[in-house]
């Protein structure tokens, strides 16, 4: 599965985002598909996670309630939708993809992932 990720930019705090990940090779259905972030100087980390297309996403904290992750998987693209971002939000975004047998939290984990894109940047400016 080849991912590509857009959607990225300089936005304002409160501000809003959608990221797409186009994915190609093979259909996503087959696949979980999950979010991950890495800001500058730190390790990456996980966002949000959709492990199955009938099921409820998985959030990290600090961006439950403002960010949804969503799939179609007609389009093979997954999506996660970023409201009210704050500065702490400024970090290069990655998706990625991996087997959907695994527990649900399982997937907060990169390990589960065997597909990566390459990312896109978000700045949220104060």
């Amino acid at each position: 599965v080849q991912l590509v990720e857009s959607g990225g930019g300089l936005v304002q705090a409160g501000g809003s985002l959608r990221l797409s990940c186009a994915a190609s090779g093979r259909l996503i259905s087959n696949y979980a598909m999950g979010w991950f972030r890495q800001a500058p100087g730190k390790e990456r980390e996980f966002v949000a996670a959709l492990p199955w297309s009938a099921g409820t996403g998985l959030y990290v904290d600090s961006v439950r309630g403002r960010f949804t992750i969503s799939r179609d998987d007609a389009k093979n693209t997954a999506y996660l939708q970023m409201n009210s971002l704050k500065p702490e939000d400024t970090a290069v975004y990655y998706c990625a993809a991996g087997p959907s047998y695994h527990s649900g939290a399982s997937y907060r984990r990169e390990g589960v992932y065997n597909y990566w894109g390459q990312g896109t940047l978000v700045t949220v400016s104060s």
